[in-house]
């Protein structure tokens, strides 16, 4: 079968044709050939580009689960092609137990990122209207295809959402955490969305990448997506972040999200906190961009978010070599949240949110 082609098929949507063509939609990090997923394994960046091929639901959990694909949107789309797969694999006899047993595990994947949820709910969804397992294996096959398209989609249109509030004429820095780029996402990405489009209008000046430790996605990832885009990038540690933005060229914070809560809370790689913490203090504006996907209006506020916790060796070791003492204990949380209060601007394909609150997360979203 020929690949999908986010970037071909966002023009079926209608009115997106030429942003399509004229911006730089990132590196492909998701590969669908219709009887098999190929995720770009990111442990190995950017040393090594590795495809991995996946033939199974429990084949996509474990790349989830082990951080070859990452960013809470593309473990979305993932997580739906995976269920396309088991819908090929399920027995004709007990396809609706093979289909719910692969949600399940696909589900147990990661406990934090909503997207996750978001696209299993939506797979069940269509799932309840199959009569059959050949109807349900086109169904899914174009659910999955679907979820990819509308998150290239939204990313597009939440960049330009984004430049809408951000009032500075002359070209500006901002400061990104974590990856949020098409690395993270079907394309383009979400917070480097936003810095892709600054860039392609003339008003970016440079873009500071938290290394983002453990994992180092700053390093190893948004640092090498943007150098191999030609935007200006200069990587910093975490711990240099308050001394960058107390030089003043830095306007913005623009981070993503792995889930939002109904008054506005948001929770995102560990290190987010901390950085709107020091940007109120430099009165630098903080700006969430995430798809609407991302948003949980069944929980009240970011008390109520799992956070995931990962073993101590990401911590002790930097891929296998040691750090720090083999036996010393480890916090490791893998996101932290930011109260809304800290946050300027949540933005998603739905539009802008300022000042986010309960109030104003139910206008755009809806009571629970």
């Amino acid at each position: 079968m020929s690949e999908f082609n986010p970037a071909l098929a966002l023009a079926s949507l209608g009115g997106t044709q030429s942003d399509a063509q004229n911006r730089t939609l990132g590196t492909v990090a998701i590969r669908w050939f219709g009887d098999r997923l190929e995720l770009l394994d990111q442990r190995l960046l950017p040393g090594q580009e590795q495809w991995l091929s996946l033939a199974s639901a429990v084949e996509v959990a474990s790349c989830i689960r082990d951080m070859v694909v990452r960013g809470a949107p593309a473990i979305g789309i993932s997580a739906a092609y995976g269920m396309a797969l088991a819908a090929q694999q399920a027995r004709a006899d007990q396809w609706r137990h093979d289909l719910a047993e692969a949600s399940r595990v696909l589900a147990a994947s990661r406990p934090t990122a909503v997207n996750l949820f978001w696209a299993l709910k939506r797979i069940a969804t269509v799932l309840d209207d199959c009569e059959d397992l050949a109807v349900a294996r086109a169904r899914l096959t174009e659910t999955a295809e679907a979820i990819h398209r509308e998150d290239l989609a939204a990313n597009l249109a939440m960049a330009d959402h984004a430049l809408s509030v951000m009032a500075e004429e002359a070209p500006f820095s901002v400061l990104t955490h974590c990856n949020t780029g098409a690395l993270a996402t079907g394309g383009y990405g979400t917070a480097l969305g936003v810095i892709r489009r600054l860039h392609e209008s003339g008003r970016l000046q440079r873009v500071y990448a938290d290394e983002t430790r453990p994992w180092l996605q700053g390093s190893r990832l948004t640092a090498w997506e943007l150098t191999r885009d030609g935007i200006p990038v200069t990587l910093n540690a975490d711990g240099a972040a308050a001394w960058v933005l107390a030089r003043g060229d830095v306007r913005w914070v623009v981070v993503g999200a792995d889930r939002i809560t109904a008054n506005g809370d948001v929770a995102n790689k560990i290190g987010t906190y901390s950085l709107a913490v020091l940007a109120r203090h430099h009165g630098v504006k903080f700006m969430v961009v995430a798809p609407s996907s991302t948003v949980d209006m069944s929980l009240q506020s970011g008390e109520s978010i799992p956070i995931e916790e990962r073993g101590g060796d990401e911590v002790r070791q930097v891929q296998g070599q040691p750090l720090a003492p083999a036996q010393v204990d480890v916090f490791n949380p893998v996101f932290d949240v930011t109260p809304a209060g800290l946050i300027d601007a949540i933005v998603t394909e739905k539009g802008v949110i300022e000042q986010p609150g309960p109030t104003a997360m139910a206008a755009v979203f809806g009571a629970h």
